[in-house]
């Protein structure tokens, strides 16, 4: 079974004691990466530039095993960069430069809509559909739309960013068409709230039922996942993570742990997303080693 993810990876600046520590992340890009680190057949979709950073992220990319052979090299643009700090929580805050992401044109070009037949399933988050021109997102849409019918399974994570979207109002007509064409719902209590004003978790769910989602995780933090079928039992045996260092890329683990688990039929996997993401916020950085991991143990 093959997976593609598409959106938006860009270069990783890290504040550390000593300075930055340069990587390569996006959303979309973890949650491939630790796919592929949980033995699937994992590609990325993405636009890249052709400056040095391009170059690393391909480089980085390859390294993990993530197959890039469907991402279109732009030589008038170039890779997005982000700086990213914690406190003492391991929150984050960012600074952003990704006005001349070459991604920004993803989907613009026949061949990317092309090269999403090759996934049995693909993964696109809010981050991905709000970079988008509005073209390219309804060119999207209908080749998703499509490729439903002959099979794909369309898997979406609302990760709600307000200043990539041209107006609330844009973003929840967006969200909601995504939502109601997905198989697959994997969104965070507090990126819905924040959107919808909903008054709870509860009410989240309701909506998202409501919308023919039936089949995913409302992710929900340290307090665990809820399941959206609201004939699943809640999740038993949840471990809190041992320490929290930097929360980046939780919910991106979480979405892998749990298309893992869920792709190979087993009923573990808001157990597993859980175990996933708990391990990973226990150290710096998006992508972290998963040496000794065992979403089970």
């Amino acid at each position: 079974m093959r997976i593609i993810c598409a959106g938006e990876a860009m270069a990783e600046l890290r504040q550390t004691e000593t300075g930055f520590a340069v990587g390569f992340a996006g959303d979309t890009f973890n949650t491939a990466v630790y796919l592929r680190k949980l033995g699937h057949q994992t590609g990325y979709l993405t636009r890249i530039g052709q400056d040095p950073m391009s170059d690393g992220f391909l480089a980085a990319a390859a390294g993990h095993g993530v197959d890039t052979s469907a991402i279109a090299r732009d030589p008038a643009r170039h890779l997005g960069l982000y700086a990213v700090r914690t406190d003492a929580a391991g929150e984050r805050s960012f600074s952003y430069w990704r006005e001349s992401s070459a991604a920004r044109l993803l989907f613009q070009h026949p061949a990317e809509l092309t090269a999403l037949a090759r996934a049995d399933v693909l993964l696109m988050s809010g981050i991905s559909l709000a970079i988008l021109s509005p073209a390219a997102r309804e060119a999207v849409f209908a080749r998703i739309a499509d490729l439903r019918g002959r099979g794909l399974r369309f898997a979406f994570d609302s990760n709600h960013r307000p200043r990539l979207w041209e107006s609330a109002e844009t973003a929840r007509r967006v969200m909601e068409r995504a939502f109601r064409l997905a198989d697959i719902a994997l969104p965070s209590v507090d990126d819905e709230i924040a959107l919808w004003g909903d008054a709870d978790a509860g009410a989240v769910l309701t909506r998202l039922r409501g919308w023919g989602c039936l089949q995913g995780a409302l992710k929900c933090g340290a307090a665990g996942p809820l399941p959206l079928d609201p004939q699943a039992p809640l999740p038993q045996g949840l471990r809190p993570a041992l320490r929290v260092v930097d929360t980046t890329a939780a919910g991106d683990s979480f979405n892998a742990g749990w298309l893992s688990a869920h792709l190979a039929g087993r009923a573990t996997a808001l157990q597993e997303g859980h175990a996933l993401a708990a391990h990973v916020v226990g150290q710096p950085g998006a992508i972290v080693d998963l040496t000794g991991f065992h979403p089970l143990a």
